[in-house]
């Protein structure tokens, strides 16, 4: 691969990622308004969010102010191809962070400054999954507010009468909806793992919000609970922005991960409705071959 082709790529991909909202949640938020009374605080907040992402796009401005944290995910053989894309996508967050179309979000804990580009202590997050085919790149950008609204539960839990089975589970789930309310900026997007350890299970969550929204679940039973989990949350109340009403969630997805006998976790990756994911298949000489 080019490095220079391969740099344009990611530089796109990231733009268009924090620029453009996904065609799934953009129908979903307008589904969720038709749902809502025409003039209600729940109706206009909606409203004004499917304009402002409208805005975004004529004007290629961020949808959110808060560009969030960069999560990348690159599907790839194990080869040298792997560290030109890595490169690439550092190089992309610094030029986008110097146009001011990335927000400078972050921080080093220790001395409290600003790196003032973006990268860091293993900032940006890059993953690298081997796997046969082209190579693929998954860009997640996760705003702050959504992500300290994100949970992870140890089965059982007696204060909300969640045991170790599929109803603890979903007691889980929504207990940190409720928790929430309107500070990870409702309707969100939840991405939830049933299992795995502490680590493993945040990381295969926040996976699960790459999925797009109008997908099934191939486990029934999971689908089921899938849907469940977003019927229950709308009828809280909670509404968009906490403000009240009947979207609280647009989706919620679900994937399991073996466990070891003594540990049940249950995982729950926030998203608030500026959910920014894009993926794109890259073909030999690093170029951008399909948007997937």
């Amino acid at each position: 691969m080019d490095g220079s082709r391969l740099q344009r790529s990611m530089y796109e991909l990231i733009r268009r990622t924090c620029t453009e909202m996904p065609g799934d949640i953009i129908a979903a938020l307008e589904n969720a308004c038709k749902e809502e009374l025409p003039g209600s605080i729940a109706y206009e907040t909606l409203n004004i969010i499917i304009k402002s992402i409208s805005l975004s796009l004529e004007n290629t401005l961020p949808v959110c102010q808060d560009t969030g944290a960069l999560l990348a995910v690159i599907h790839s053989r194990p080869d040298e191809g792997f560290f030109l894309v890595e490169e690439a996508i550092v190089e992309a967050v610094r030029a986008l962070t110097r146009e001011g179309i990335l927000r400078q979000n972050c921080v080093d804990p220790l001395t409290e400054k600003n790196t003032g580009d973006n990268t860091g202590d293993h900032v940006p997050q890059i993953h690298f999954e081997p796997a046969h085919g082209p190579t693929r790149v998954g860009i997640m950008l996760k705003g702050g507010g959504s992500e300290n609204m994100s949970a992870q539960y140890s089965l059982p839990v007696t204060g909300i009468s969640a045991g170790r089975d599929l109803d603890g589970v979903r007691r889980c789930i929504l207990d940190a909806v409720h928790q929430a309310q309107g500070r990870g900026c409702a309707p969100g997007i939840l991405g939830v793992c049933i299992g795995g350890d502490r680590a493993s299970g945040y990381r295969l969550s926040k996976g699960q919000l790459f999925r797009n929204l109008q997908d099934l679940n191939p486990v029934p039973v999971l689908a089921s609970l899938e849907e469940t989990i977003v019927n229950q949350a709308n009828e809280l109340g909670i509404g968009p922005m906490g403000l009240g009403g009947k979207s609280t969630l647009l989706g919620c997805k679900i994937c399991t991960a073996g466990r070891h006998p003594a540990s049940y976790f249950v995982t729950v990756s926030y998203s608030c409705w500026a959910t920014r994911r894009y993926q794109v298949e890259l073909d030999e000489k690093g170029d951008i071959g399909r948007w997937i």
